[in-house]
């Protein structure tokens, strides 16, 4: 075999079809449903809600952002799919979208599951976790709001299969994905709430819009306050130069007079 025998090629782009043939069947698009009815607890939209604010404030710059929005891995069945409560594609600014095709957009990076009763009726967490190692997402996080003990979880992907940090890793609560941290806040409306935190004790948090108002309304007012009392010193800088003025002022008159006096002496006769 020659040596231009042996190269690989790549494969020939498909030729246009120039006839008209008669097939046997109308071809069958697959459907990829956009939506289902399933229920959802008002503190489950809360606190899912919140996540996907948090994590869009902080990122749609540089990545895409989804919420209960389904994610298909496999372009010939809608059965296979999942719905992560939030999920992140980095990369790509955020833009919206109806669903998630990997085979379009690429496997989310991250994906976040809430507990909540609404998940009752949902398949149980082993199935879900497949699906994720299947989707190619590679962090998963799941947090259970009721458990107080261990409320955060993660799975990372590693050669192909996901697998749980364990209790007693020292960076189990590191958000790889992101660099940040996860942590668990209490809030005094839903309760327990998953927030992202820049430093590992979660004092530095991600705000939510409310809180990032919040401090942009504080931070206006405090600029406000400078504002007056640098308007205020300024008043009494020009209230001091203006006495300090009149008092130089005076000070000259006085001076001259009492120079006026000696001359008026030394010309009088002795």
């Amino acid at each position: 075999m020659s040596a231009f025998e042996s190269t690989v090629r790549p494969p020939a782009a498909p030729r246009p079809r120039t006839r008209a043939h008669v097939y046997s069947r109308s071809p069958e698009p697959v459907y990829f449903p956009e939506a289902e009815e399933v229920p959802e607890t008002n503190r489950h939209l809360e606190l899912r809600t919140a996540l996907y604010l948090i994590l869009k404030r902080e990122l749609a710059h540089t990545a895409t952002l989804g919420s209960d929005q389904f994610v298909y891995w496999d372009p010939r069945t809608s059965k296979k799919r999942l719905a992560p409560d939030a999920f992140v594609r980095l990369g790509v600014p955020h833009r919206t979208f109806r669903t998630w095709k990997t085979w379009m957009h690429g496997a989310p990076d991250l994906g976040v599951e809430i507990v909540s009763d609404s998940d009752e009726g949902e398949p149980d967490w082993e199935v879900k976790l497949e699906r994720y190692r299947a989707a190619g997402i590679r962090e998963v996080v799941r947090f259970h709001p009721d458990d107080r003990e261990r409320p955060i979880r993660i799975w990372d992907a590693l050669d192909g299969d996901l697998v749980e940090r364990a209790p007693d890793d020292p960076e189990l609560h590191a958000c790889e994905t992101l660099g940040l941290w996860w942590t668990v806040v209490e809030d005094p409306s839903v309760g327990p709430m998953l927030r992202l935190s820049r430093d590992r004790e979660g004092r530095d948090l991600l705000p939510t819009p409310d809180e990032a108002e919040a401090k942009a309304r504080e931070a206006a007012a405090k600029d406000r306050e400078a504002a007056a009392k640098d308007r205020e010193a300024a008043a009494k800088a020009r209230e001091a130069n203006t006495k300090l003025e009149a008092e130089l002022k005076a000070l000259r008159a006085e001076l001259a007079q009492a120079k006026g006096k000696r001359r008026t002496r030394r010309r009088s006769p002795g």
